[in-house]
């Protein structure tokens, strides 16, 4: 099982690709049949079989077949570990920016002098 860094990894690596976006943009409305996934793209079912491999291996999505019918649904954890790093990235960001503004905001040494 890899550890959480590279779980990030997969996930981000997961997302990368616009069509696994749009899967998981799908599948955050709720459960599908990788048929009914695979109906409004332009590429082969074995393609998007492919993606939805992808996106399970990295945790994003798990998938249970019942006869012939493969229904794909959301795991929103791994989606939460990635919004939790954003998250942290975003503040850690928005400090930096707060002390660049604060520096920039400082007289300079010619301005605090009147002639």
């Amino acid at each position: 099982m890899p550890n959480r860094e590279e779980r990030l990894d997969l996930v981000f690596r997961a997302l990368g690709d616009p069509t696994r976006r749009a899967l998981v943009e799908r599948l955050v409305r709720g459960p599908a049949s990788v048929s009914e996934l695979a109906a409004p793209l332009a590429m082969s079912f074995p393609a998007v079989v492919q993606h939805v491999q992808v996106l399970e291996a990295a945790g994003i999505v798990r998938s249970e077949k019942t006869g012939r019918v493969r229904t794909c649904r959301i795991e929103p954890e791994a989606l939460r570990a990635g919004e939790g790093w954003l998250g942290r990235q975003r503040t850690t960001w928005e400090t930096r920016l707060d002390h660049l503004g604060d520096v920039l905001a400082e007289p300079g040494p010619s301005e605090g002098t009147t002639s």
